[in-house]
């Protein structure tokens, strides 16, 4: 492991960022990457969080610098120098928590395995082999290990991370040392059920005025609400399906107040690129070049983080070993993973009975996986409602809804969960939903 300074002159602040592989599975062939901060507040009693971007395959370096850690890139000075220029975030979780951005599985970021056999993965594979991280990562840092534990992540996580709560408390259960103080886990519009996931896109469009009342009402009827798998052979059905994806077949799905840039960018600011340094999809947004102005589009920002983790001064301070990595990619799209977890609510569901606290909290812009999907598969935990749907403010302004559940036992709260919508959110505004959805206490 090795630590290094990363500096904001502008700030006068330092981050001080903990980077380091840890060997899992047999013969440790699977070397997961991790970076690592401190609480900005009181490290030995703040709450160590685990973060898991989604994906799989996207890296956690997308959470450090998109989402919640402590930097983010200044665009302005960005473009103008044509250097990527780091700024601070003031809503960072590192406020609040010491957070474990994690690199998983192989094959994710800069993590790698020395076998081929080591990049064939699967949700509960993956799952474990994070869960081994953790408790390795805890021997080398036992000085974390009496602070309260959290399992968060975003999108894909949903699917992973609850395993993983599960793999952690049945440990516990069972002796396997060392015993983790696991309080909770926390989620942003995760990806849970791909049936209510996917079947929820069209109430949602309804509710958010991008269809008609009129082709919502035809296709409940002759759809009858199947979206995922409709049957091909109902005409009007199909129909309908092809009126509904017309309608929002340009918006971007992450964030609905967005166009649909595949194919709409301008050239890639002032940066000088590889292009072998991008992703098919990535490639397409940043290095195309329309003869005419086009709309923004928020993948024109990720040509900073292929420019800054390509860097070889940047790898050797992050102590990249040599020869793992032919170049770092924001999401790998080539990896050979097995989804064999369908749904994740079966283990929600084992969760409940367990003295855990969990936050769940949803964009209520985003269509890729809705609000209201997320809130079925809550509602079918069978918890009893503490505190019913109500606003939440952030300086006097609403931010969102929110609800709380609770498992009763005998009259006493075992397992207590809450859901919050973030007003204006989408699947990758966890900036906005760092604000006022902590993770150590609600």
């Amino acid at each position: 492991m090795s630590a290094i300074k990363l500096r904001n002159t502008h700030y006068q602040y330092d981050v001080i960022l903990q980077t380091g592989y840890i060997g899992v599975g047999e013969l440790e062939a699977v070397q997961l990457f991790y970076y690592f901060i401190e609480s900005e507040r009181s490290p030995e009693d703040d709450p160590l969080v685990l973060w898991l971007t989604g994906g799989p395959g996207c890296s956690a370096l997308c959470g450090l610098v998109y989402e919640i850690g402590p930097l983010s890139f200044d665009y302005a000075k960005s473009s103008a120098g044509g250097e990527p220029v780091f700024a601070l975030n003031p809503y960072s979780w590192t406020k609040i928590a010491n957070i474990i951005f994690l690199d998983a599985p192989a094959g994710t970021g800069f993590s790698y395995s020395t076998t081929l056999e080591g990049y064939d993965v699967s949700d509960t594979i993956s799952a474990a082999q994070t869960y081994e991280f953790l408790r390795k990562w805890l021997v080398d840092h036992p000085e974390f290990l009496t602070n309260p534990l959290y399992v968060a992540g975003d999108s894909y996580s949903g699917i992973i991370a609850p395993i993983i709560v599960q793999e952690i408390s049945d440990g516990n259960e069972v002796g396997d040392q060392p015993t983790m103080n696991l309080k909770g886990y926390v989620l942003g519009n995760p990806v849970t059920d791909d049936e209510i996931d996917t079947n929820s896109i069209v109430p949602f469009a309804h509710l958010k005025a991008l269809i008609s009342d009129e082709l919502y009402e035809s296709f409940m009827k002759n759809c009858k609400g199947e979206y995922l798998n409709p049957d091909q052979s109902n005409a009007s059905c199909m129909e309908h399906i092809l009126a509904i994806k017309e309608c929002i077949g340009k918006l971007f799905t992450g964030q609905i107040l967005e166009p649909l840039c595949k194919t709409i960018s301008p050239k890639p600011i002032t940066l000088k690129l590889n292009p072998r340094f991008l992703i098919a999809d990535d490639t397409d947004i940043l290095l195309s070049s329309p003869h005419v102005p086009r709309p923004w589009c928020r993948h024109f920002n990720y040509v900073y983080i292929y420019k800054w983790a390509n860097d070889e001064t940047v790898q050797d301070a992050l102590h990249i070993r040599k020869g793992t990595k032919k170049h770092w990619e924001r999401c790998n799209k080539t990896l050979a993973y097995s989804y064999n977890v369908k749904s994740s609510v079966d283990y929600h569901r084992n969760l409940t009975k367990k003295p855990y606290r969990a936050l769940i909290y949803s964009g209520d812009h985003d269509m890729s996986i809705p609000y209201i999907g997320t809130h079925e598969w809550i509602e079918s935990l069978n918890l009893t409602i503490k505190y019913d749907w109500e606003p939440w403010f952030v300086d006097g302004q609403v931010a969102g809804y929110t609800m709380l559940y609770a498992y009763n036992e005998l009259d006493y709260i075992t397992y207590d969960l809450r859901f919050a919508t973030v007003k204006g959110g989408g699947s990758h505004s966890a900036g906005i939903q760092a604000r006022a959805v902590p993770c150590h206490d609600r």
